[in-house]
């Protein structure tokens, strides 16, 4: 789908600006495997649109097996098939890392970062690829949700805009400076969450910044998205998401936005 693919360069951006690596490249997961379709840093088109194959190559290897994997000079790896030396070494890549993006056990992405000189990359490298994956893959958790509408009931027509305005409100409040212009935004903001799902049952006690993070959650942003628009680190939001998965007794961030919904405090 094409915001898949809106997606996957976003997090592309992530782990370019997080890790260093010169390059980012991937695509999301077709029938005849992943196409890479959003390039980042490149200085060739001979990665454009290219297809790879399921355990083929680097990438098509993370595919079949749903985990990531890293080497450090592709063209000489052991334990990779080498159909894609060609347009890799055009492209002058050498230490490589493909990191499969898995929602419900299902790989619909891959994210790949590179660098132009064979060095190993480093545990911070790996940890940062791996964590932007996993944000898109709640992401596009979150967004499968409200394509199937797991509300167990029809979205009024339009409904999807409120919850956009919903989340903007939200994210305006946290920059007025004005404590009761403040105060009214955030009753606002509550009276719109009742009126899509008025709690009928003891309702979790969410701080002012818990609701903020998943509001914008709800909307598919990832932690870095939520992060810049509250102007607060990634780590931050992190720990927001933690507290209000705990006080909702859920275990995720899509059962979070669907928890939440279902007490009357998201619309």
């Amino acid at each position: 789908m094409q915001g898949d693919a809106v997606e996957v360069r976003r997090a592309l951006a992530t782990i370019r600006t997080v890790t260093g690596l010169p390059v980012a490249f991937g695509g999301v997961v077709q029938p005849g495997g992943v196409r890479l379709t959003e390039l980042i840093g490149t200085s060739t088109t001979s990665l454009s649109n290219l297809v790879v194959t399921r355990g083929n190559g680097l990438g098509g290897k993370a595919l079949a097996l749903a985990k990531p994997i890293a080497v450090t000079d592709y063209s000489h790896a052991a334990g990779i098939s080498h159909q894609y030396d060609l347009p890799v070494t055009a492209e002058g890549l050498r230490s490589i890392v493909a990191v499969p993006v898995v929602v419900n056990r299902v790989v619909r992405a891959v994210l790949y970062g590179a660098l132009r000189q064979a060095l190993p990359l480093g545990d911070r490298v790996l940890t940062a690829a791996r964590d932007a994956a996993r944000d898109l893959e709640q992401g596009l958790a979150v967004r499968d949700a409200q394509r199937s509408r797991v509300e167990d009931v029809m979205v009024p027509r339009g409904w999807e805009e409120v919850r956009a305005a919903h989340a903007e409100l939200r994210q305006l409040a946290s920059e007025v400076t004005d404590e009761a212009l403040r105060q009214r935004v955030h009753e606002v903001c509550a009276r719109l969450a009742a009126s899509w799902a008025p709690p009928d049952a003891p309702v979790p006690s969410l701080s002012v910044r818990e609701l903020d993070v998943l509001a914008a959650i709800a909307l598919g942003q990832t932690n870095a998205e939520v992060a810049c628009g509250l102007g607060v680190r990634p780590e931050t939001v992190k720990a927001y998401l933690r507290s209000a998965m705990r006080k909702l007794d859920v275990h995720s961030r899509l059962a979070a936005v669907v928890a939440a919904r279902r007490h009357g405090l998201l619309p």
